[in-house]
């Protein structure tokens, strides 16, 4: 099992960036298994989305259209940590951001991004 814990979140105004981080700890055999990690959000009423992943050698990338050129996702294998820079944001980015390990299917407890208009 993996534990994961974001952190970064918080208000900006549109137009704004924030920089997300998700750390992952556990026994080192669940560590060294990971290999995709990624970022997903959840705005108010609406269902969970998948932003961006990651591979362990962060050499296949995936993100979303509507983020495309935007945002970056980025890791630190020695430090088990992920992050999501996050540029221009938009109103409707609002909502919590998730973490996610797709070996575990484990989940982190969200980070709340805010943007105002």
């Amino acid at each position: 099992q993996v534990q994961l814990v974001e952190s970064g979140g918080g208000l900006v105004q549109a137009g704004g960036s924030l920089r997300l981080s998700c750390a992952a700890s556990g026994n080192i055999l669940s560590i060294l298994s990971i290999n995709t990690m990624g970022w997903y959000r959840q705005a108010p009423g609406k269902q969970r989305e998948l932003v961006a992943t990651i591979t362990r050698r962060g050499t296949t990338n995936y993100y979303a259209d509507s983020v495309k050129g935007r945002f970056t996702i980025s890791r630190d294998n020695a430090t088990n940590t992920v992050y999501l820079q996050m540029n221009s944001l938009k109103p409707e980015e609002t909502g919590v951001y998730y973490c996610h390990v797709a070996s575990w299917d484990s989940w982190g407890q969200g980070t709340q991004v805010t943007v105002s208009s």
